[in-house]
């Protein structure tokens, strides 16, 4: 076969992937299920995002308010909807926020894996297909993500539907459908969190390579041009999904939040925040450390990768030429900005994947792939088991200093200590045999990422729980002021309001906080004999009597306070505080 007719619809595919034993693809699903699945159930919504995602949709179901989000009593504008429409309708089907709210990534994580596996297997073989979901699995990033209660992780199921969508029609098409299909998640995608519109740039690699296609892809081009149409089209009705209500609310309402509303999160939370970003400020090769390390082990691949598919560009293979093109162009777009997040380059993994899956069955073939992948499990296991031998062993110097700024207690501490030397116990195991049997080190690599996961779900996460999530806090709070009594929060945190064992009352997150002592001392006034403040240590007001404050515990890596009713003076007013924020710290800048 020449290079000059060598196109994506047809590439050669290698002889060891037509080896593979097709029940492996099963097993692949079966595993990656498990290992996303376990843990659901067993903890609650922790810090960064969650609590402020499930407080959001908890509000909308009880309220009744589903185009504005709500953070306690303030409008959430940061981020648009659509994913706390997920996690209400996810509580609406199970009925516990402990299951619900990790359904949506859960599910999200698992369509990604089949998107991916069936694109690969469209544009190469099943067996291809199997390699790239197996190559998406194994990577750090996915199952972090999935496992967390994100947006995220719902933006790369879109975005990669997206990309499905539109590679099978621009390489295996017409088709259609397919194409609206793509414009919908697209359009959805953007809504969702800004970036959605992403995938579209595949058309720029695709018209490039335009001389690439062969004469029967050429035949096969749209002859009635107006159907592409269908792309903007499914575009605008993913984007209508909220667009469409805001738009008709904007236009009825004669309340002057909901224009101001729009304005913050269409203009200052997408064009402002991308040119002129006010945190996470980061170097320009930043994305290149991320990929370094988020997206191991493939990361530790891209040598030989990156040979492997320059032999294949060279040869005009057009599914390689759009995949890796539109790779380059999402890192392109993020680097360009000034604020920058690791995950923010998510959504190109799975393309990246997808590009490595034909290469992949020859190159776990080679000697020197083999040892990297058995010293990357090694080295990690090394590590992890280490780490959970030493504390154990009392042997790690900065342990009590961490478990007295987490305030976690022995029991939990031993806990999460033993997961590790489980986890790293359960690599080495793998990494031995990698090393032994060199042929095994993909299937350990795999088995190795399902370690990972099992162990974050079942131990890790559930260790944590009580801490990070502030229901040991909450609980203590309620149990200190009694059933009877009533609860106000100034200086908040969202997984704070969220474990309240009642309807606490709040005085506004982002308000600076002596405005809120201002509101929460009128209200304390209408009977302070059954209402409480809880307060962060550091907003304590000079207007109440410090020797009734009531350290109730530490949480976040913040002391809480308990002050009664009573210890407010009466007329006093609360000057504006030293380090005054608004807010126990930056409340969205660790937004997913």
């Amino acid at each position: 076969m020449t290079p000059s007719s060598v196109d994506a619809s047809s590439p050669a595919v290698p002889a060891a992937t037509r080896r593979l034993p097709g029940w492996l693809g099963w097993l692949l699903l079966v595993v990656a299920l498990a290992a996303v699945v376990t843990g659901i159930g067993m903890r609650d919504p922790s810090p960064p995002d969650e609590p402020r995602f499930v407080l959001a949709a908890r509000t909308m179901i009880e309220t009744g308010q589903w185009l504005v989000p709500h953070r306690g009593s303030e409008i959430y504008a940061e981020k648009p909807p659509p994913f706390m429409w997920a996690l209400a309708l996810s509580y609406g089907v199970v009925r516990d926020w402990r299951v619900a709210f990790l359904l949506p990534s859960v599910l999200a994580a698992l369509a990604t894996l089949w998107l991916v596996f069936d694109l690969g297997r469209r544009l190469w073989s099943p067996r291809v297909g199997v390699y790239a979901a197996a190559a998406l699995f194994a990577c750090l990033q996915f199952g972090l993500q999935a496992k967390r209660a994100q947006i995220d992780m719902v933006l790369v199921a879109l975005t990669t539907l997206a990309m499905w969508g539109l590679l099978r029609h621009l390489l295996r098409g017409p088709a259609w459908g397919a194409l609206a299909v793509a414009g919908f998640a697209a359009g959805l995608g953007t809504v969702t969190k800004g970036v959605g519109f992403l995938p579209l740039l595949v058309l720029l690699p695709w018209l490039a390579t335009s001389r690439f296609a062969s004469p029967r892809v050429t035949a096969a081009a749209p002859v009635s041009r107006w159907r592409w149409g269908l792309l903007a089209l499914g575009f605008l009705a993913g984007a209508a999904v909220w667009l469409g209500p805001l738009a008709v609310a904007l236009l009825a309402s004669n309340d002057p939040a909901l224009p101001d509303y729009a304005r913050h999160l269409l203009f200052r939370q997408t064009a402002v925040r991308y040119a002129d970003s006010w945190h996470h400020v980061k170097p320009a090769w930043y994305y290149l450390e991320v990929i370094a390390t988020m997206w191991l082990p493939l990361a530790l691949l891209l040598p030989w990768l990156i040979v492997g598919w320059w032999q294949r560009l060279r040869g005009r293979e057009r599914a390689l030429w759009l995949l890796l093109g539109w790779v380059v162009l999402v890192l392109l777009f993020f680097s360009a900005s000034p604020g920058k997040r690791g995950v923010y380059l998510f959504p190109a993994l799975p393309a990246l994947c997808l590009a490595a899956a034909p290469l992949l069955p020859a190159l776990l073939e080679r000697r020197g792939v083999q040892r990297v992948l058995a010293a990357w499990i090694l080295l990690l296991s090394l590590l992890l088991g280490g780490l959970g031998a030493a504390g154990l062993a009392g042997a790690v110097p900065r342990l009590p200093e961490i478990v007295a700024e987490r305030a976690l207690d022995p029991a939990t501490v031993a806990s999460l200590l033993g997961w590790l030397l489980a986890m790293g116990a359960g690599g080495l195991l793998l990494g031995i045999v990698a090393l032994a049997r060199r042929r095994h080190a993909g299937p350990a690599t795999l088995a190795f990422s399902a370690v990972l996961w099992f162990g974050m779900g079942l131990g890790i996460g559930p260790a944590l729980d009580a801490s990070g999530s502030a229901r040991g806090l909450m609980s203590a709070v309620g149990a200190r002021i009694g059933s009877d009594a009533e609860l106000g929060l100034v200086a908040w945190r969202e997984q704070q309001l969220l474990q309240a064992d009642r309807a606490a009352v709040d005085f506004g997150f982002r308000r600076p906080w002596h405005e809120q002592w201002r509101e929460a001392q009128s209200w304390v006034a209408g009977d302070p004999g059954r209402r409480w403040i809880f307060v962060l240590d550091e907003a304590m007001s000079p207007c109440a009597d410090a020797a009734q404050a009531i350290p109730i515990g530490r949480a976040n890596r913040r002391d809480w306070l308990l002050l009664p009713g009573t210890a407010l003076r009466t007329g006093c007013v609360t000057p504006p505080l030293a380090d005054e924020t608004g807010e126990a710290g930056d409340p969205d800048g660790d937004d997913a």
